[in-house]
């Protein structure tokens, strides 16, 4: 792969400096080379890094924490639970937009566009524990080092910010949570979305409006949860 597919933007290249050092990281993107130069991989090597570059560290205001990249072609550009059109949204989307609309009201969001970009835009890192995944292989690629290296990620932001929104869904996100200082930071946990857990929690979880609260508490502008602004535009 090029040398640019490695670098995750100028604010976050600082940030995560140490990790493209260690060798944890070096054996890892030996891994991912070799696996893209074998096969399908997702998404396209120059979106791995997608998360970072659309939502640079000092921007950020909330992090969803996914699993890893849909592995269907055409599904997964870099943010997680987000694909773009002409992709259906899948189901753990489509049961991210049901909640929206218990929260915000009927037909508060456009449920057949999946594109999540403008939530990346407005300062919600959409981060996957594991940033690669083999076509039609989901997992592939965990247990290789990307777990280690989006756990610095969500360190980082917990030790050098304030006032973040943590929206954890599901066991291993939530596991991730574990070293956020909730005194901080605002930390959300429910079941993962995906219809096999959704009836457990997520549905009625109430996270989005959780969000809004605790930005208009701090003074800080809200995420445009259902994408009026960017109908708008």
């Amino acid at each position: 792969m090029r040398s640019d597919v490695w670098n995750p933007g100028e604010s976050w290249s600082g940030i995560l400096a140490q990790e493209f050092k260690k060798d944890y990281f070096r054996e890892l993107a030996r891994f991912v080379e070799a696996a893209y130069a074998a096969g399908p991989c997702h998404p396209r090597p120059e979106r791995i890094f997608s998360a970072f570059r659309r939502t640079p560290f000092e921007r950020v205001k909330a992090v969803i924490v996914g699993q890893d990249p849909y592995h269907g072609p055409g599904q997964a550009h870099g943010l997680c639970f987000s694909v773009q059109p002409p992709c259906k949204p899948p189901p753990s989307l489509a049961n991210i937009f049901k909640e929206l609309e218990l929260e915000y009201g009927e037909g508060a969001i456009d449920r057949d566009n999946g594109d999540l970009t403008s939530w990346a835009d407005d300062g919600v890192l959409l981060l996957n524990a594991t940033l690669t995944v083999g076509e039609g292989a989901p997992l592939s690629h965990a247990g290789r080092g990307w777990e280690r290296f989006t756990d610095a990620a969500i360190a980082a932001l917990a030790a050098h910010r304030e006032n973040l929104v943590f929206m954890l869904w599901g066991g291993p996100a939530r596991a991730k949570g574990k070293g956020i200082d909730r005194a901080r930071h605002l930390v959300l946990e429910a079941p993962h979305p995906s219809p096999l857990s959704a009836y457990r929690g997520f549905f009625g979880c109430g996270h989005f409006k959780a969000a809004d609260e605790f930005f208009a508490a701090h003074a800080i502008a809200p995420v445009d949860w259902t994408r009026r602004r960017a109908a708008i535009h």
